[in-house]
């Protein structure tokens, strides 16, 4: 495809480019190329380029680094987090807790355990897509096992109550699990298992300027999870195969850069300013509060449409989850929004090297490709 301009990349809830210092880093590990668990020399650096690495990343979010796993990526640890706490704690009950906006990665693997006994509540989101401590609170049965409630809601850009909600559940009773998926949270505001009080977080790579393919789960010192794949025991079991040495180091990169919450912020509060000035037929259905992820509608118009025109033009957003591929979004239908709106809702997520140069064109443009669309009055 050829474009007319150059681009604005605005989906990067969907997923980042890859930043120099991770790109730098994949390189330089791709030399130490022994095997980890090897017991000669070349094994012993790539295991001390891991372990290095691990205390990088658990560091980041304030872990102990023998509390961090790594895995190929944020839905492996939403699954080794789940499947592991459900069937190892299942002596304790079979009741899950979940919010009815989870990724996929969440939703399909605690769906699977319904299919295996085991019982789950979907908690509704209000009108502006926020679960509530409360809620959760109100939700505990005598035989709940496990709460997973993300931290930054992936198409909305909602914060959820993380902190309240596991305080509240561990009031009630201590010994349930509380997970949290901090994937489109993790380096967009300050992530620290301590001060969240969780027992298990999820995070990825991709999301964060790191290559595809890695992510980590934090693991609670004193949890035990059963594995859910089984193979040479590295991971503490959970994740097990030989690691990816070059990728864990991309992500201890990435690990190392600051928060960009101030920064994206700002950069969503500019777009959404920018938008009710130029472009009025485009309303806001999530002004968006963490992780650079606000979401809008036009209606009459089908988001799709609207995106694609926008492509041509060298402007990407995105209609939801990149997970969807095209469905229609779970999380916007959760909303109390018309057909013609849910329609033509869009998801846009800044970066910290968006401009606010881009964002004055992604307006004008989306306001140009609007009055274009529209159907016109005989």
């Amino acid at each position: 495809m050829i474009f007319l301009h150059d681009t604005i990349y605005l989906d990067n809830a969907a997923t980042t480019a890859v930043s120099p210092a991770a790109k730098e880093a994949f390189c330089a590990a791709c030399e130490c190329f022994g095997n980890p668990s090897s017991l000669h020399d070349l094994g012993f650096s790539a295991e001390r380029l891991v372990a290095d690495s691990r205390e990088a990343v658990a560091a980041s979010i304030g872990a102990e680094r023998g509390e961090l796993i790594f895995t190929p990526g944020g839905t492996y640890a939403d699954n080794f987090a789940i499947l592991g706490a459900a069937k190892r704690y299942a002596r304790r009950g079979g009741h899950i807790i979940t919010s009815a906006i989870e990724h996929p990665a969440v939703l399909e693997t605690v769906r699977s355990l319904e299919k295996e006994g085991f019982s789950a509540t979907y908690l509704a989101p209000d009108a502006s897509g926020h679960i509530s401590a409360e809620q959760v609170a109100r939700a505990v049965r005598d035989d709940t096992i496990l709460v997973s409630l993300m931290l930054v809601n992936n198409e909305l850009g909602t914060l959820q109550p993380v902190k309240e909600a596991c305080r509240a559940v561990k009031r009630i009773r201590p010994e349930i699990l509380f997970h949290t998926d901090a994937v489109q949270a993790y380096k967009k505001i300050p992530v620290n298992v301590r001060t969240l009080g969780v027992d298990l977080l999820s995070l990825s790579g991709h999301k964060v300027h790191a290559p595809k393919g890695i992510g980590a789960l934090y693991v609670k010192k004193g949890v035990r999870l059963l594995p859910t794949v089984y193979g040479g025991g590295q991971e503490h079991g959970l994740a097990p195969g030989t690691e990816p040495t070059p990728l864990i180091a991309s992500l201890a990169a990435a690990a190392k850069a600051p928060v960009e919450e101030a920064k994206l912020n700002e950069l969503r509060e500019y777009a959404l300013a920018r938008l009710a000035a130029v472009c009025p037929r485009a309303e806001i259905v999530s002004p968006g509060e963490a992780g650079g992820i606000f979401a809008l509608t036009v209606r009459g118009l089908r988001g799709e449409t609207v995106m694609h025109a926008l492509t041509q033009r060298g402007i990407y957003i995105s209609t939801g989850s990149a997970c969807g591929k095209g469905k229609p979004s779970h999380v916007f239908g959760s909303l109390p929004l018309e057909r013609d709106a849910l329609a033509g809702v869009m998801r846009v997520s800044v970066d910290a090297a968006t401009t606010t140069a881009d964002l004055d064109r992604f307006a004008a443009t989306l306001a140009e490709v609007i009055e274009e669309l529209r159907p016109k009055k005989n």
